[in-house]
């Protein structure tokens, strides 16, 4: 084998005998090496995407409860000052007097994970709640997404402890039953 040989020769036939030509590559990638490198990039572009995708949720259940468990605070702290239960509101209006308590606008902006705010007074079975109610407007969770978040505060089991199901699209930490 020679060394021309070993170079990727080609034989082209010149009309007075056949001449071995060298045949020199061009700069630059084939369309197979920028197929794998695309490939690769859309691989790892997913794998990013996902993880994000999860982090941002994650941010937003830990923000929800975050949030609840300030409101549940400021609801007691409002009931140990004037001997009574927040007020029934209607979903994304703040109850009477709780502006004094809360920032408004962390109530009425709705919640991290969709829904919106909303205080229960005698009605669904409690005395009295905070949480949220998927009214239909944005984002609607599911019972699954919102186990997720009772194992975060509580006993993971939408039907009893202080985080329940009171209703297909209620969500709420009961303070008093």
């Amino acid at each position: 084998m020679t060394l021309q040989h070993n170079l990727s020769t080609h034989r082209r036939t010149t009309g007075t005998g056949e001449q071995p030509v060298l045949r020199q590559r061009r700069p630059g990638f084939t369309l197979i090496e920028v197929l794998v490198v695309v490939i690769i990039l859309g691989v790892l572009a997913t794998i990013v995407v996902k993880s994000f995708a999860v982090s941002v949720d994650d941010a937003a259940r830990t923000r929800f409860a975050s949030n609840l468990k300030s409101f549940v605070n400021a609801a007691e702290l409002y009931r140990f000052e004037t001997g009574e239960f927040l007020e029934d509101s209607n979903s994304g209006t703040l109850p009477s007097g709780f502006d004094d308590y809360i920032d408004p606008g962390s109530w009425v902006g709705g919640t991290p994970i969709g829904g919106v705010w909303d205080s229960e007074m005698n009605s669904s079975g409690i005395t009295s709640g905070i949480g949220v109610h998927f009214n239909g407007t944005g984002t609607t969770r599911d019972d699954d997404y919102m186990i997720e978040i009772d194992a975060m505060i509580d006993d993971g089991d939408l039907s009893s402890g202080g985080f329940r199901k009171i209703a297909s699209d209620r969500y709420y930490w009961v303070i008093a039953d």
